[in-house]
C-alpha cells in the first residue's frame, strides 16, 4: 500500500484537537472521512503532533497508507474537495517511503504563540490571538526567556495530566519579536524543539507574560523552572494563540 504525507492547516477553532474522540469534532476524523470518500476503507492517519482544543496549525504534517496509488497533486485536489467547508486544508502532499511516519520520523517541531496587547476588543484577529490589555515589556520576557533555552526538568511548565514518560526536554529556540498593530502591539513566540510537553509551550507563554507586565521578573522564570513544581508555573496561555507551524524531517518529503 502507497504511504502519502501530508501537510496540513486548520482553524482549531470547530474542533476539539486533532485526536479522533467518540462524539466530539476533531480535525483527524475530518481528514480520515475526507479519505474515505476516494479510498475502499476508512485509512487511519497518523500526526506528527496531537494539537489541544482550540490549537491552529498551518504546517502539521500526517500521513496514511492508501489502496492504490495517486497522482499527489490529484490526491490533494480530492481531499480539499471533500474537506469543504471545514476549515481544514491539505497544503501539500507527497507519496513517502513506507518507513517514514509523521511522528516518529520527525526532528524538530515549531510552534507559534500570538499575544496582541491593546485596550480595544479585537475585530479581524479575534479568536486567531490572545488578547491582554495590558502593555508588554519585550525585552524583560526576552531575559526570562532565555532561562528556558537547553535541557531541562520542565515539570513545573507541563500539565498534570501529561503521559510523557520523562519531564526533561531540551528547547532550541525562544525567539520573541514585536511589531505594532493598530492601537498596541503584537508579540510573537517561536519556539523550536525535538518535541514538547502536553501545554508546555502555553505555559510558557502564559508565565513570560507575567514577566513582561512586570507581575515577575525574568529571574522568577528560572526559579520556577528550578521547583519542579507545577504550582509555580505562570497561568496558562488560552489555546486559540498557538499554531504548530511546521515539522522538519531528515529528508523534506514536500521539497
Amino acid at each position: 500500500m502507497p504511504r502519502y504525507a501530508f501537510r496540513i492547516e486548520y482553524h482549531g477553532a470547530p474542533f476539539n484537537g486533532w485526536q479522533r474522540q467518540i462524539g466530539q469534532p476533531s480535525v483527524q476524523q475530518a481528514i480520515e472521512e475526507a479519505l474515505a470518500k476516494i479510498n475502499p476503507e476508512e485509512p487511519r492517519i497518523a500526526a506528527a503532533g496531537r494539537t489541544d482544543s482550540g490549537v491552529h496549525a498551518t504546517g502539521q504534517t500526517a500521513h496514511a497508507d492508501l489502496a492504490r496509488r495517486w497522482q499527489p497533486f490529484r490526491l490533494m485536489e480530492a481531499l480539499n474537495h471533500h474537506l469543504r467547508p471545514l476549515p481544514v486544508a491539505i497544503t501539500a502532499c507527497a507519496e513517502v517511503d513506507e518507513d517514514f511516519h509523521a511522528r516518529f520520523s520527525a526532528r524538530e517541531r515549531r510552534y507559534t504563540f500570538r499575544l496582541v496587547a491593546r485596550r480595544a476588543p479585537l475585530v479581524h484577529e479575534a479568536g486567531l490571538v490572545w488578547q491582554v490589555r495590558n502593555p508588554l515589556d519585550l525585552a524583560a520576557m526576552q531575559e526570562g526567556a532565555a532561562h528556558l533555552i537547553g535541557r531541562h526538568d520542565f515539570t513545573s511548565f507541563r500539565a498534570s495530566l501529561c503521559q510523557a514518560k520523562s519531564p526533561v526536554k531540551s528547547i532550541d529556540e525562544i525567539t520573541i519579536t514585536e511589531q505594532p498593530v493598530t492601537g498596541g502591539a503584537e508579540f510573537r513566540f517561536h519556539l523550536r524543539a525535538r518535541s514538547f510537553l502536553h501545554n508546555q509551550v502555553r505555559s510558557i507563554v502564559g508565565t513570560l507574560e507575567r514577566v513582561g507586565a512586570g507581575a515577575w521578573a525574568p529571574a522568577q522564570v528560572a526559579e520556577a523552572l528550578a521547583a519542579r513544581d507545577r504550582s509555580a508555573c505562570g497561568p496558562v496561555s488560552p489555546p486559540h494563540g498557538l499554531y504548530l507551524t511546521g515539522v522538519t524531517y531528515p529528508d523534506d518529503p514536500f521539497a
